[in-house]
């Protein structure tokens, strides 16, 4: 098995390079100069496969739903009761690869390889043993967890079965980012995108045989997300710690524990953490406040936001290219060339999302019948979905715009924004508007909420690239 693994490596990093032959990232490292055109394409080249990653984990999520749909609106329900706090949780753990995946990239920007696989080690190490300690807290809360959230009775038993499983598999799904996160900084884009990929087509067949062969129902989804992370974490790991040019581990270079290293990443990573911790609980906030609206209502919010997912994933695909580019080029002391790169992926992730939102536009009704065979889910859930597909290109603004800063190291003040953003427009607004609209006013309030969210990212993003520069004309002029 490890052969084959070894051998499905080397096919996904050196058989083939579509769109590209030059390495503009190794250029950029080099001082070389490159055109506006050169930066354009090296941003496809380092989105399109996370991209399409992220869109054929949308397209088995859509058959994951539909699957669990089939059950009924309960099982459906049971989910999207405990999927705000499994957000909560997976963010929490993501935010930790941020902080050290941020720091790699800054060190193979500058050249130095070594510190970067140093800054590597460390982070596998601190974030399983975080991911441990999380697992054991979602361990414990499992069977509270529904009622907190104000489950009806005849979804909290498979909702705690639920996210018990989740909790469990958390430490491997850990592993599994962090890999994809350094795979992404060192500039391979393309192997987590077929492995990320490859993890769905299991993630469809493994739910098949948890739900229908063994009838395990709500719990087989579970089971069937936490085997195909297991599957795919053993090529995600040889990719990265065998394979990988900058990162693969050298004989003569044992793991010593360097002070200062965690303290490093955990500065960037701790206002991240506290930025999904925001988002998260705004989103359980939500789920608080659509809960009492009844099983319909709750039904139709989840499959709403899973729908939506399709036209946000092209957005977060160019925001990871984005964070590389940005953290490599501030390596490489490539101040000008992190300015252009900043506006060409956030004008691109405008763009594409803005398209994929007229696409699902026309299409919320068929998509919602395919999530689900209940009539007054999918009818209101197509509904509520049409509502907020208006402000996805400024929502394309603020993911991307994250990007830009994550890579630069800045995410305290883009944490504060969307603590304002969430807390101070989007909770008030749905409580205010849920018990006068029902589920169609929580939807308005996250379409204002979005536009606000965007329009104050992008103000902040030429704020910030006009003062670096007026920062590099001075340096000049010295």
């Amino acid at each position: 098995m490890v052969i084959v693994y070894y051998r499905l490596i080397y096919f996904l990093e050196g058989g083939y390079d579509f769109i590209l032959k030059k390495d503009y990232l190794k250029m950029m490292r080099e001082g070389k100069a490159l055109s506006t055109t050169q930066l354009i394409l090296m941003t496809v080249r380092l989105s399109i496969p996370t991209i399409l990653a992220q869109i054929s984990i949308i397209i088995m999520e859509y058959i994951d739903e539909a699957m669990v749909g089939s059950l009924g609106g309960n099982a459906t329900a049971s989910i999207g009761l405990v999927s705000s706090t499994t957000w909560l949780f997976g963010g929490i753990c993501f935010s930790i690869c941020i902080g050290f995946g941020v720091l790699v990239a800054q060190r193979i920007g500058a050249g130095d390889d070594a510190g970067a696989r140093r800054m590597m080690q460390h982070g596998m190490v601190f974030s399983f043993l975080f991911s441990f300690v999380l697992s054991a807290v979602g361990i414990g809360i499992h069977s509270f967890l529904p009622v907190w959230l104000g489950g009806k009775a005849e979804v909290l038993k498979d909702a705690s079965s639920y996210f018990l499983v989740f909790s469990i598999a958390l430490p491997v799904r850990q592993l599994n980012s962090i890999c994809t996160s350094f795979l992404q900084n060192s500039g391979n884009t393309k192997t987590p995108g077929i492995l990320e990929t490859l993890l769905c087509v299991f993630d469809v067949g493994f739910n098949y045989i948890f739900i229908n062969v063994f009838s395990l129902g709500v719990t087989g989804a579970a089971l069937g997300s936490a085997v195909s992370e297991l599957v795919i974490l053993a090529p995600m790991m040889i990719a990265l710690l065998a394979k990988n040019e900058h990162l693969r581990i050298r004989k003569n270079e044992a793991f010593h524990y360097v002070r200062g290293e965690i303290g490093g990443a955990l500065k960037i990573a701790l206002p991240a953490c506290v930025e999904q911790i925001i988002m998260s609980s705004a989103y359980i906030t939500s789920t608080a406040i659509v809960s009492p609206l009844g099983t319909v209502s709750l039904a139709a919010h989840s499959l709403a936001i899973t729908a939506e997912s399709f036209c946000y994933m092209p957005g977060y695909g160019i925001a990871a290219a984005a964070s590389t580019m940005v953290g490599q080029s501030i390596g490489a002391k490539r101040e000008d060339l992190r300015i252009k790169l900043s506006y060409i992926s956030t004008c691109a992730g405008m763009l594409l999302m803005g398209i994929s939102g007229v696409v699902m536009y026309f299409l919320a009704p068929l998509v919602m019948r395919i999530l689900t065979p209940v009539e007054s889910i999918y009818t209101l859930g197509a509904e509520v979905l049409r509502i907020e597909l208006f402000a996805e290109p400024l929502f394309a603004a603020s993911i991307v715009a994250t990007g830009v800063f994550r890579g630069a190291g800045d995410t305290l003040a883009p944490s504060a924004m969307n603590l304002i953003s969430m807390w101070g427009v989007r909770i008030p607004l749905s409580a205010f508007l849920a018990h006068r609209m029902g589920l169609r006013g929580v939807w308005i309030a996250m379409l204002i909420e979005l536009i606000f969210r965007g329009t104050i990212f992008l103000a902040r993003l030429i704020y910030k690239n006009e003062k670096i520069r007026k920062n590099n004309l001075k340096t000049k002029s010295i």
